[in-house]
């Protein structure tokens, strides 16, 4: 691989694996994230996801495999300034207002953005004269952002970015994390909200048990999920009775509604429409991203770490 073609390549990751004793962490992934994507991480807890982060940061070494950032070694990545990281464990340094603490990492780097820029894009600048002791958990969320930031690196990678931060304020993160990736950078979050990964990721990468289950936009990873749901008025329709129509996994009655969960919502509508002719405001809906995800990562096999 030329030197170009290393660059460019943005993350890459082959047979990465990582234990802890007997627990496999992480069992031989292959990922590659090209410069400028904005992909989503998930799994449940014990998937590898932070494993995986770490590694990507070089705050863990690999026992198998091999990872680059910008075809360099991750260690050699952070100490160019070309990784930002935003963790959920450590406390901020006390003593130091906000901008006092985002100016005095901001002098680490060689080519840093303006502090005053960061803390507007970050929404601290009514913070800035704050103690770092008297933050709340959505603002200590908020003055991590700015830290990782400052840097101007290519590469962002937040652990739960938006952990501790109430709606508003997940909304206006969200807002900001636009405007940074409009400016070319590279991002990789791991979330637990799966709405943000379904309304801001490019690509999401679904792990279980130390593996991939899944990697493709979020239209392609709820696409791996052939079941439908079929809501209808239908007040007379024994719920036990829509149970048995063919393609039915499952019906509920909720109020005149009924919900049947499908295999194959085309024969089920059929036999529906064809049954009962008092049925009406039918409904139906693809599997969501939750579904999916519980689909993808609901078989258990345990011996994980997160």
């Amino acid at each position: 691989m030329s030197e170009h073609d290393a660059a460019s390549a943005g993350v890459r990751a082959s047979g990465l694996a990582k234990s802890y004793g007997p627990v496999r962490a992480v069992r031989g992934i292959d990922l590659t994230i090209a410069p400028g994507e904005t992909v989503a991480l998930l799994g449940p807890n014990g998937a590898g996801k932070s494993t995986t982060v770490g590694m990507i940061l070089g705050l863990a070494r690999p026992d198998a495999g091999m990872v680059s950032v910008f075809g360099q070694p991750p260690s050699q990545a952070v100490r160019a300034g070309a990784i930002g990281a935003m963790l959920q464990t450590g406390s901020l340094l006390q003593h130091l207002s906000v901008w006092e603490l985002v100016n005095m990492v901001a002098s680490l780097y060689p080519h840093p953005l303006a502090v005053d820029e960061v803390m507007v894009l970050t929404g601290l600048s009514e913070l800035a004269d704050r103690q770092t002791a008297k933050l709340s958990g959505g603002q200590t969320q908020r003055v991590r952002f700015a830290i990782s930031l400052v840097g101007d690196p290519d590469l962002l990678v937040l652990d739960e970015p938006t952990a501790a931060i109430d709606v508003e304020g997940r909304h206006d993160f969200w807002d900001s994390m636009r405007e940074v990736a409009n400016q070319g950078k590279t991002v990789l979050f791991a979330t637990h909200y799966l709405e943000e990964a379904d309304t801001f990721a490019d690509r999401i990468v679904v792990m279980a048990h130390g593996r991939i289950a899944a990697d493709g936009a979020p239209t392609e990873i709820k696409a791996k999920v052939k079941s439908r749901t079929i809501r209808a008025t239908a007040p007379d329709l024994d719920v036990s009775e829509a149970g048995r129509l063919p393609g039915v996994i499952s019906a509920e009655r909720l109020g005149d509604q009924i919900v049947l969960s499908c295999a194959d919502a085309d024969a089920a509508l059929y036999g529906l429409l064809g049954a009962h002719s008092g049925v009406r405001d039918i409904e139906v809906r693809g599997a969501g991203l939750e579904e999916a995800f519980l689909e993808l990562t609901g078989h258990d096999e345990g011996g994980t770490l997160q």
